[in-house]
């Protein structure tokens, strides 16, 4: 069945691109030097943050560009189409997608907000963070909050104060927080350690959905991998080409999916919400089945749950999230069918924008109405508590 006028789509996964004065409009005076400004060098606009430079990745805002045009070289703010930086644009590209409403996750600081674990002055990088859930909130979002669902990231460098944003970002409407795929890349304490408790405490006591995006704990599978070596998960480059990393996407948050199943922090903290963001849906069948025969052959002897069978934990605790994904939903009722939601993915390179709705319809061409209806928007407004308006 086609989509129809009812079928209203709520994005689980897009992006913006951060303007210029972004942290310059927001930060003390004393660190405007030091903090987040966009340098023009030999023709290119690059991010200069704390003593080092960021190029804008061009893959990351193709929107509108043919596939030939697409590349990794950093690109300048007007060779990116405005929808990217500027959110009435944005509106607009969303009406021409045929999206109601979308949840937008960070680009320069990284989808979890790691560029600022990385940076030295750790006051400064605590700025930033909540810097950057100032201008997501209050200037973005605010001008359609019906369009744009609060997110917010976190100094994942303390976990006391990583609570406690959580709890000022939740305050001021923000829904859900950007949390890295895995902290251990980075140098981090695993979901496994006490010490994350202060920050799943915050996350239940506020209703605040952890959103597990791809990357963002600084790991892209066949591209990257952390030098055990290195506080802070410094990153080495093998030879795969990108296209390796691109195919492989979803391997990040299968190894969350299954370390967060065997942690205990689910037993501990059932309110606990986690969104994989750009996993797609279809390896969740497999991880299930292969979870609970693990469970049912190791659970007597391995420090794990004796009780609770991992594909329950799964469906009280995870919604998977899909771009383009037909073999997922033709198994969708093995995945979960109220746990399952759409992504858009603007203004990537795995979007289909401008004609996701026409691509979702495709997709979804032989999904009953009820089903599409909670794959397209219900199921995501549920998670996020983010009700229809009008």
């Amino acid at each position: 069945m086609p989509l129809q006028d009812h079928h209203q789509i709520v994005s689980v996964d897009d992006h913006l691109i951060e303007h210029p004065r972004v942290w310059q409009d927001r930060l003390p005076e004393k660190y405007l030097d030091a903090g987040p400004k966009i340098v023009e060098v030999d023709g290119k606009h690059l991010w200069h943050y704390d003593g080092n430079v960021f190029p804008t990745i061009g893959l990351n805002a193709v929107a509108g560009k043919p596939q030939e045009e697409w590349g990794m070289d950093p690109v300048r703010y007007e060779d990116m189409i405005p929808g990217c930086y500027d959110p009435a644009a944005r509106v607009k590209d969303m009406d021409v997608d045929g999206v109601q409403a979308a949840l937008l996750f960070p680009s320069f600081p990284g989808f979890g907000g790691g560029v600022f674990f990385r940076g030295q002055d750790k006051e400064l990088s605590a700025l930033c963070v909540s810097a950057w859930n100032d201008f997501h909130i209050d200037e973005w979002c605010a001008t359609a909050p019906e369009r744009f669902i609060p997110m917010c990231i976190v100094p994942i460098w303390d976990p006391v104060l990583a609570a406690a944003e959580v709890r000022r970002a939740a305050a001021k409407g923000a829904r859900t927080v950007s949390f890295p795929d895995s902290p251990v890349p980075l140098g981090l304490p695993s979901f496994h350690h006490e010490a994350w408790e202060p920050f799943w405490n915050a996350c239940e006591d506020t209703g605040m959905v952890i959103s597990l995006h791809f990357g963002s704990g600084g790991y892209v599978p066949g591209f990257s991998f952390a030098n055990t070596n290195t506080t802070g998960g410094e990153l080495r480059i093998p030879d795969a080409p990108f296209a390796v990393a691109i195919a492989l996407f979803s391997t990040n948050l299968m190894w969350s999916t299954v370390d967060l199943l065997f942690s205990g922090v689910l037993q501990k903290h059932p309110k606990l919400q986690f969104s994989l963001a750009e996993g797609g849906i279809g390896w969740i069948p497999y991880i299930l089945e292969r979870t609970d025969f693990v469970w049912e052959r190791h659970r007597y002897y391995q420090p794990i749950d004796f009780h609770t069978r991992p594909s329950d934990l799964f469906r009280e605790h995870f919604w998977g999230c899909f771009i383009d994904d037909v073999h997922g939903v033709e198994n969708r009722h093995a995945v979960g069918i109220d746990r399952i939601m759409l992504e858009i993915d603007y203004p990537h390179s795995d979007s289909n924008w401008p004609n996701s709705r026409k691509r979702a319809a495709e997709v979804l061409a032989d999904v009953p109405d009820d089903e599409v209806t909670k794959i397209c928007e219900t199921n995501a407004r549920t998670m996020l508590n983010f009700p229809r308006v009008s």
